[in-house]
């Protein structure tokens, strides 16, 4: 594999950060999320990872490959995803990417945990922005999507595959096996993509599971691929902070989301 993803460190400038994204459409942050910070998060979404439907008669045309834990729901589900999903590390690159095509503002799109199983196959590769055929492809910025390694991403345990430089391609540009590569990093990093490079879950050929935390982001204006109005239920609003309610997606957009609050 030659491609390669920039991996920078927290003490990086923001605008090297941004920078590196904007180019390669990906990057890594390494030391993002602490060990306690993990454990927490593994040990808040336990009993919905063990619940969580396994199939193992895998059919290659799913989308979703099998011998894999989804959970989604996160913002109800896990109080410590509910910091992460405004950490300053995101925010930073939502800000930078997302505000200049949405004035008032983002929120979160999609939240899910993904442990990826040993004999999972690799994904189709897809962009997060091919919800939004209106727009003609190279896309404006609608979507980023970060990536929360929870264990070790490596190549062999399933680590996201991308495709560096993808979100400047038009429709019909598939890529070459040599512009595939894997995001490899230690538990803690954090992954970026925007919305238009391709990447999809990497193959696990090892024997142990590869844990990540999904938290994707969209302009305020679009309709969110995770319906959080239903995934959030009354009681866990109510007690979500102004900044957690927000993000969440629970704001008006001008006129866009308006309610009736005597109804309960």
């Amino acid at each position: 594999m030659s491609a390669t993803i920039p991996t920078l460190s927290r003490g990086d400038s923001p605008e090297a950060k941004s920078a590196a994204l904007q180019q390669a459409g990906c990057m890594v942050i390494r030391d993002v999320a602490n060990k306690s910070q993990r454990d927490s998060l593994v040990a808040e979404l336990q009993e919905h990872m063990d619940n969580a439907k396994v199939r193992l008669d895998d059919d290659p045309l799913e989308f979703y490959p099998g011998h894999t834990q989804r959970v989604s729901g996160l913002v109800s589900r896990s109080e410590t995803v509910r910091e992460m999903m405004l950490h300053e590390e995101a925010i930073s690159m939502c800000d930078h990417f997302l505000l200049p095509n949405s004035e008032f503002g983002y929120q979160l799109h999609v939240s899910a945990a993904l442990n990826i199983g040993p004999g999972a196959r690799a994904q189709v590769l897809h962009r997060e922005e091919d919800s939004f055929t209106y727009f003609a492809e190279p896309r404006p910025n609608i979507i980023l999507a970060t990536m929360w390694a929870i264990s070790d991403f490596r190549e062999n345990n399933g680590a996201t595959l991308v495709v560096p430089g993808s979100h400047t391609w038009p429709a019909d540009r598939s890529p070459e096996p040599d512009e595939i590569t894997s995001a490899e990093m230690p538990a803690g990093s954090l992954f970026f993509w925007l919305g238009g490079t391709l990447h999809g879950g990497g193959a696990n050929t090892s024997s142990d599971w590869r844990y990540g935390v999904i938290l994707t982001y969209s302009l305020g204006w679009v309709r969110q691929e995770e319906n959080q109005y239903l995934n959030v239920p009354k009681q866990v609003l109510d007690n979500l902070t102004p900044e957690q309610r927000s993000i969440a997606g629970f704001d008006m957009y001008r006129a866009l989301g308006f309610y009736d609050p005597r109804i309960k």
